[in-house]
């Protein structure tokens, strides 16, 4: 194996289940991705994916290799955090607010690796919904927030900060994968063939469209939360189908335990941003934990 560039782009193919979208987030073209697994294959002298139509799948000895490479590249990004974090200015409260299914994959990972390698720092993180934070980061209660762009999904302009962006969200369909019925592709006018799992209160843009095209369907709603754990378990259970954060179901769709449904007239994608103001007096601090963040989020 020549570098940790083709073991991330393997692990990327196989998380993202395709070349094109795992070209997507690695900022490639889909040539080059495939120029990256097949040298990767005859460095090894074997098969690694299982090319499909729909979705690319590991083969036995991908599944192995799958399993080491996220070891070696989570090693790697815990190394580059420690160096990099030391001797940063990694001192002092942060406080910080953000979405729950966005500090359940982005935030999670990290913060026990910045506090083990900085006795200095102190976070706080806060859990609440998008007009809350931006109302609370205007009155200067949070130092970050770490939100979709905040005029295209909640209508509001941030003046005197910073943004930077962080990373790509979606919101993907799935269902049950105990389901045999579940189709693998539809429009938005069948969403009534099952029960809908509604995600509420997080991104009110998408639950306008997504309301909009449930009335139109006839599709009503069974349950509703803003926990994106229970509504995983709902819909494991065969109740429903719903639309979750791509990043908190990758795991399980990865594993079959949900199906992704392809929704062709409703595709929805939002940047994640991170914000700041110009001003800050923990601006060093913040930028430090910034870079962090998005070191985790490129590997």
């Amino acid at each position: 194996m020549k570098n940790l560039y083709q073991l991330t782009t393997f692990v990327t193919v196989i998380s993202e289940g395709s070349m094109t979208a795992a070209a997507d987030k690695l900022y490639l073209t889909q040539p080059a991705v495939s120029q990256q697994i097949r040298n990767l294959e005859e460095d090894l002298g074997v098969e690694l994916l299982v090319r499909g139509v729909r979705q690319i799948k590991a083969t036995p000895q991908g599944e192995v290799l799958f399993d080491y490479a996220k070891k070696i590249i989570h090693l790697t990004q815990q190394a580059e955090i420690a160096i990099k974090s030391i001797g940063n200015q990694m001192k002092g409260q942060l406080r910080i607010g953000t979405l729950n299914s966005i500090g359940l994959h982005l935030m999670s990972p990290i913060v026990g690796r910045l506090m083990r390698h900085n006795p200095d720092l102190s976070l706080k993180i806060d859990y609440e919904s998008g007009e809350d934070l931006i109302k609370n980061f205007k009155k200067s209660l949070y130092d970050v927030i770490i939100l979709p762009d905040t005029k295209t999904e909640f209508a509001e302009e941030l003046d005197g900060v910073e943004q930077k962006f962080l990373v790509k969200e979606e919101m993907w369909l799935v269902g049950s994968s105990k389901d045999e019925k579940m189709p693998q592709q539809i429009t938005s006018k069948d969403l009534g063939q099952f029960p809908v799992v509604d995600f509420t209160q997080e991104f009110p843009r998408f639950n306008r469209l997504l309301k909009e095209k449930m009335e139109a369907s006839q599709a009503h709603a069974i349950f509703e939360s803003a926990n994106v754990g229970t509504l995983k378990r709902v819909i494991e259970a065969g109740l429903g189908w719903g639309f979750l954060p791509a990043h908190s179901i990758k795991k399980q769709v990865r594993s079959g335990r949900l199906n992704r449904v392809y929704v062709k007239d409703l595709p929805y994608e939002m940047d994640l941003m991170f914000y700041y103001k110009k001003n800050s007096a923990n601006k060093p601090l913040v930028e430090v934990f910034y870079s962090t963040l998005a070191g985790q989020e490129k590997a």
